[in-house]
């Protein structure tokens, strides 16, 4: 059984206490933000993703520091990683909910969206396969926009687990139904095996839809709580 826990939280104040868990160049990205939620929302990423860590590599959060160099052009904004140690890590944000998924070396993918914004036809047939398309049509407004973004999270999840990204084409992946438990079907890219994908719907919170991706052939255990930070 392989375990992954899952850590909530809203957009955490500017406050010294937090902001001195910076590093230079985490210092540097939270400047460049110009609106302050987006300072707030990279700072808390980053405090959650280093509090998890310092909790499952017995270390004090203050010493706890993250490469996150990208595989592709090298600048630090790639999946925050600490060198040598058995742990994977994944941080997503939407609206006022931020979350970091951590594993033991297994690859993991997290991703949250606000689900209060509609679906309209074109998002709909850019993002889902035919098979996902067919299950939406005909359901209510506020139906489609739940199983719309249900869809878009399991989608988002599996490809930040493989480390890809948008480079999988949305429109490539299939998954069950909205409404029944996550799980792939299909996939048109060798990066993602059916066989060892494992998925959760989460709960998040009230207005948001969340899942989280295991890139394993074993079954999965994930908790859900919010920081007390």
């Amino acid at each position: 059984m392989i375990e992954c826990a899952v850590r909530w939280s809203a957009p955490l104040p500017a406050e010294p206490r937090f902001l001195k868990l910076l590093d230079r160049l985490e210092q540097g990205r939270y400047d460049n933000y110009r609106q302050d939620i987006d300072k707030r929302r990279f700072l808390t990423g980053r405090v959650l993703a280093k509090t998890v860590t310092a909790e499952r590599l017995g270390l004090a959060v203050e010493d706890v520091g993250f490469d996150a160099t990208c595989d592709d052009c090298g600048k630090p904004h790639g999946r925050p990683r600490v060198p040598g140690a058995p742990l994977m890590l994944s941080i997503s944000h939407s609206g006022d909910l931020i979350g970091v998924a951590a594993t033991a070396g297994t690859p993991v993918g997290l991703d949250v969206e606000t689900a209060t914004r509609r679906a309209d036809d074109s998002l709909i047939e850019y993002a889902l396969s035919p098979a996902e398309q067919a299950a939406v049509s005909g359901l209510l407004a506020e139906q489609r926009t739940t199983a719309f973004f249900t869809y878009w999270t399991r989608k988002e999840a599996v490809m930040k687990a493989t480390g890809k990204g948008l480079k999988i084409p949305l429109q490539s992946i299939t998954f069950s139904g909205y409404d029944e438990e996550a799980r792939l079907v299909s996939s048109g890219d060798a990066a993602l095996d059916p066989a060892r994908t494992r998925l959760v719907d989460l709960k998040a919170a009230e207005g948001y839809r969340a899942a989280v991706a295991l890139l394993t052939s074993d079954e999965i255990a994930v908790s859900e709580d919010f920081a007390p930070l």
